[in-house]
């Protein structure tokens, strides 16, 4: 049994909506910056992370609310969050090294091992954060850098919180505060490249 409250199943949804603005303002910034395919890459990325998001929220309303309790919502959400980092990591490091001329097909295999999505999960967060650390310091608002890395630390963490027992409801309060400021740290951190004229510079 689990102890979700149609308040905090409601809550769940902030972090979905923080992500899903940041996704937005990247792609609007990066679009004349990335190869078709890099962003294809990263577009499909960021549209997985937030259905994953999406979903395991809609999941918690449903069960708190006394509808059904439609559990195939939530074991879903780690391997499309994990995909989704993953391609979305990938598409800023090929915009960062990839020539325009080269061409690349990517098609993450699908594994059932737990493991292998928390690997790839890592695996795209740290791209994403790292790529745009760099971008941060091309753009020399290197305190941006220090943001990124903390948005990495608290994606790091709640990947900890949710292996632990879900079930109670102060983990899952917990696990939703640090959800939420990682959302914040990185939509504060997008928001920022993007006022200081992301569309328009220039990162080669």
């Amino acid at each position: 049994m689990y102890e979700f409250s149609v308040l905090m199943a409601l809550t769940d949804y902030i972090p979905v909506l923080l992500f899903g603005v940041a996704a937005v303002l990247m792609q609007r910034d990066f679009y004349n910056k990335m190869p078709k395919y890099a962003f294809a890459c990263f577009a499909a990325g960021c549209v997985n992370v937030f259905l994953a998001g999406f979903l395991k929220a809609t999941w918690k309303l449903l069960y708190a609310a006394g509808v059904c309790d439609f559990h195939v919502l939530n074991t879903m959400f780690l391997p499309v969050q994990s995909i989704g980092l993953l391609l979305t990591g990938f598409g800023l490091i090929l915009m960062l090294t990839a020539r325009k001329k080269a061409a690349l097909a990517v098609a993450p295999p699908v594994f059932a091992g737990t493991f292998v999505f928390i690997a790839m999960m890592v695996a795209g967060l740290g791209a994403m954060c790292a790529s745009l650390g760099v971008v941060a310091a091309k753009m020399k608002k290197k305190g941006l850098i220090a943001v990124f890395f903390l948005t990495f630390l608290c994606y790091m963490a709640m990947g900890y919180l949710a292996s632990r027992d879900g079930s109670s409801a102060a983990m899952n309060w917990i696990e939703q505060g640090v959800n939420t400021l990682g959302q914040a740290l990185l939509l504060f951190g997008v928001i920022r490249l993007h006022r200081a004229g992301l569309r328009d510079f220039s990162l080669s």
